[in-house]
């Protein structure tokens, strides 16, 4: 927002619009006006005690705005493309004039096609790097999988392979794990900024407009993209005309829109690193130094140790940090390591940050013992949902029997009774159920459930 040309004063018809067209007992007026040469879009609201009152600019308004910018278009800083007016009923005035700086609120934006004319009846020797993009990215940064197919078998017949970027990000164990432990620090501290972890994503945004995300994916693979605010090459690109930076340039088939950050679709995409067999690749993105704006503090022990300590005040020491840090990059995280670090008093949020983990698989998976209640409430709906005949095993009766990684469930024969072939459920901790029956004896089968146990746990480890 700036000055521009074009003051109003108390007697300005726009002003006077203002003031007569407002409700009874009104004390301030907030009004923004949009303009191209295809239209114009505007909101005026207006404070009355409490609540407020919104309208639509009169016709008088919009003629008054449209000359305010044909003035604005003759002079040398050029015709703005919004204008804002506070006006108070005691007399004081605010005008600002917005020539895109920053982006337009979706509610105040127009087609691509109305800044197109726009700049064809007015050209602007630069254009704001997010605008140019809106009009101009013509989905350039696009990757569907049928075009990320088709490039790599392009790529590979050009012989067109990725660069290997080497010691420029972490690897990405060590990666997601310091991104994590920012994420739960920043959400330990209950603040509403840093980066943040979803299911297998890691996010971050700044407050000056540049961000990226994290994909992991199966396999060993991962995909880092984002955006640089007013990013020099996009700048080039969009301004310069210059082409667009192949960013996917021999990038495997599977990097492709799903994990690509969402700048992407609107073209503000400056950057993306994929992982693979154990390392970063890049195609014509720029060195990772320059993506540093929109990566959180991951470079570094160091800097992550000193972004925890800078934001969680008079919480935890450094060593307690870096303690907390080679357990995190051990995938060792418990809600205790938390509770070790932060306490347990309230003040820090503990169980949002233990989600950042979890939320990308660095907790442990041993699975906590499961309650004998629970093992026989399981064991019945699962005989109950699958319709199993009952006769002569009534359900009120299930009893269980604790082993090193579960339990044994059944219905127990009566005194005197012998049966052969009864079932017989075992039931693991990480709920798992098997149905067995009294022909194998349980100290065959409890050993081979416990190997089939220790088989499941390590396979997710």
């Amino acid at each position: 927002m700036t000055d521009g040309p074009g003051r109003l004063t108390a007697e300005h018809p726009l002003v006077h619009e203002l003031v007569t067209q407002g409700p009874t007992g009104w004390r301030r007026v907030d009004a923004t006006f949009a303009v191209t040469v295809a239209g114009e879009l505007g909101h005026v609201v207006y404070s009355v005690g409490e609540q407020t009152v919104s309208r639509t600019p009169t016709e008088t308004e919009l003629a008054v705005i449209r000359e305010l910018r044909a003035v604005a278009a003759r002079s040398a800083v050029g015709p703005w493309w919004r204008m804002l007016v506070v006006l108070a009923n005691a007399g004081e005035m605010q005008i600002d004039y917005d020539y895109g700086d920053e982006p337009f609120p979706e509610v105040r934006l127009f087609g691509p096609e109305a800044y197109r004319a726009d700049l064809a009846a007015f050209p602007r020797d630069k254009v704001p790097v997010w605008l140019a993009a809106y009009i101009g990215h013509g989905d350039r940064q696009v990757r569907t999988p049928q075009q990320a197919a088709a490039q790599a078998r392009a790529d590979r017949a050009g012989h067109v392979w990725a660069v290997l970027a080497e010691n420029e990000f972490p690897p990405l164990p060590v990666m997601l794990a310091r991104w994590a432990t920012v994420a739960a620090a920043f959400v330990a501290a209950k603040s509403d900024r840093g980066p943040r972890m979803l299911p297998w994503i890691g996010s971050f945004e700044t407050t000056a407009r540049s961000g990226s995300t994290l994909h992991v994916l199966p396999a060993g693979r991962a995909v880092l993209s984002g955006g640089v605010w007013e990013a020099p090459t996009l700048d080039a690109v969009y301004n310069g005309g210059v082409s667009m930076p192949k960013l996917y340039a021999g990038a495997p088939d599977w990097v492709t829109d799903p994990v690509l950050n969402p700048r992407a679709t609107s073209g503000l995409l400056s950057f993306c690193y994929w992982w693979e067999a154990g390392h970063w690749y890049r195609g014509q993105s720029p060195p990772a130094e320059q993506c540093a704006a929109a990566v959180p503090g991951v470079w570094t022990r160091d800097t992550v140790i000193e972004i925890v300590a800078g934001l969680v005040g008079d919480g935890p020491d450094n060593d307690a940090i870096a303690s907390w840090l080679s357990t995190a990059e051990g995938d060792l995280v418990t809600r205790e390591t938390l509770v070790d670090v932060f306490g347990d008093d309230g003040s820090f949020d503990i169980d949002g940050a233990l989600y950042q983990y979890s939320a990308v698989g660095l907790v442990p998976t041993a699975a906590e013992p499961m309650l004998v209640e629970e093992a026989i409430s399981r064991v019945r709906d699962y005989i109950t949902g699958r319709k199993l005949d009952t006769t002569g095993y009534p359900l009120s009766q299930l009893v269980a029997h604790r082993f090193s990684v579960g339990w044994m469930v059944y219905v127990p024969v009566s005194e005197g009774e012998m049966a052969i072939g009864r079932a017989i459920f075992y039931i693991g901790d990480d709920g798992v159920l098997e149905h067995s029956s009294s022909s194998i004896p349980p100290g065959i089968y409890i050993p081979e459930f416990e190997q089939r146990f220790s088989e499941r746990q390590a396979s997710i480890a």
